[in-house]
């Protein structure tokens, strides 16, 4: 059996952002891994004011929730006392011992690696993988030291890749300023937004207690679903002059009942008076919105009429929903980490000039593929259909 080949890209990871990604990326195609472990530090000897442990990792879930390849991996965050490099490796050797170890670095790092802990060991553990760096050294210091390890026992390969120099440092200040975030993933800055990290100011006053629930209640891929409906929904707020704390409180509780079980769904909704409606009680696909908008009121604590209207309308809509429903709705099928469906991208593109426009768009999409597949639709689709369409333009 052949081993299995795993790269691993550490480091504080404060936030994790587009450079980190692409490093992984590079060398999980490069080096034909099988998967690459996303490993936030847990206390680093030499950076003892980092963000905890818990907010770092679930940013990484959230930013890699739909990129193939890459594995969130909590080896560090759940151990405690000062961590060290060496002592790591060694325990992902005996977790995966048929495996063979990857460890990604910038050329920087590769200046440094005699500074670590019991370096010559960790040598003999791993090879390095060297991803280019725009940094105070020159080649040739990089050529002799890699040379000089080389000597010691140590691997290294150095990736071919664009240099893509991003500052953690510039990242945490524009997320604490509030400006734009070119190198993040919508779903990190969302959260370190809503959590009030770096000192950014929070405006869900409940976000980071929520975002804590969400991470629980929810699969790692629907909690990154969530992040990005509440960022997209915020914006969306924002270009048609409606209130965005509201839009993205609804895009952050919009799916707080998505991972029930149905039968779970079913008992909530029935022990609460929630529906009636038989096709909606044997669907998640539509109950997880009415219970979702319960839940939101009894165990979120959410108490604004406004937003449980947009929860509980954001699967079929309703003929008279309100703007900030529409946005929310909108959102949901329309943020940037949706798989394409039939008029997505023009759904986007009208979504900035018209919610009415766009919301018709999209549900001729919806309806056009649901019924080709022979499935019926909901009658509430297709009088929120109906009722747009008979709106002034």
């Amino acid at each position: 059996m052949a081993k299995e080949r795993i790269g691993i890209m550490g480091g504080t990871l404060d936030p994790i952002h587009q450079g980190h990604i692409r490093m992984a990326q590079c060398a999980l195609e490069q080096l034909q891994l099988d998967r690459v472990l996303m490993l936030p530090s847990g206390n680093p000897p030499h950076k003892p004011d980092v963000t905890p442990g818990e907010d770092r990792y679930r940013m990484v879930c959230a930013a890699c929730a739909t990129l193939p390849g890459l594995e969130p991996c909590r080896e560090e965050i759940d151990r405690t006392g000062v961590i060290y490099t060496v002592d790591t490796l060694s325990i992902l050797h005996e977790k995966y011992p048929r495996a063979e170890l990857f460890y990604i670095i910038g050329a920087d790092t590769l200046m440094e690696l005699h500074k670590w802990r019991r370096f010559e060991t960790v040598l003999t553990l791993c090879t390095f993988l060297i991803c280019p760096r725009s940094w105070h050294y020159t080649p040739q210091q990089l050529t002799e030291e890699r040379k000089r390890l080389t000597a010691l026992g140590g691997r290294f390969i150095l990736l071919d890749m664009d240099v893509l120099d991003v500052s953690s440092t510039e990242v945490r200040q524009a997320i604490r300023e509030g400006t734009s975030t070119p190198n993040l993933p919508v779903t990190v800055r969302e959260y370190a937004q809503a959590a009030g990290l770096y000192g950014a100011e929070i405006r869900v006053p409940e976000g980071p207690k929520w975002l804590e629930m969400l991470f629980t209640d929810l699969s790692v891929k629907r909690f990154a679903h969530t992040l990005a409906v509440a960022d997209t929904a915020r914006r969306l707020a924002l270009l048609h002059g409606l209130d965005p704390v509201k839009a993205e409180t609804a895009g952050l509780l919009h799916d707080c009942a998505k991972c029930l079980p149905l039968a779970e769904m079913q008992r909530i909704a029935l022990e609460n008076h929630l529906t009636e409606d038989e096709s909606i009680l044997a669907s998640g696909a539509l109950l997880h919105s009415v219970v979702g908008a319960h839940l939101a009121r009894v165990k979120y604590g959410c108490v604004d009429e406004a937003v449980i209207s947009a929860i509980l309308s954001h699967t079929t809509g309703k003929a008279g929903m309100s703007r900030l429903d529409m946005a929310v709705w909108l959102a949901d099928t329309i943020e940037p980490t949706r798989a394409p469906y039939p008029l997505l991208d023009k759904t986007r593109m009208l979504a900035a000039l018209s919610l009415e426009k766009a919301m018709i768009t999209s549900l001729e999409g919806t309806l056009q593929h649901v019924r080709k597949k022979g499935d019926a639709v909901h009658p509430a689709t297709a009088e929120t259909l109906e009722w747009l369409k008979s709106l002034p333009s």
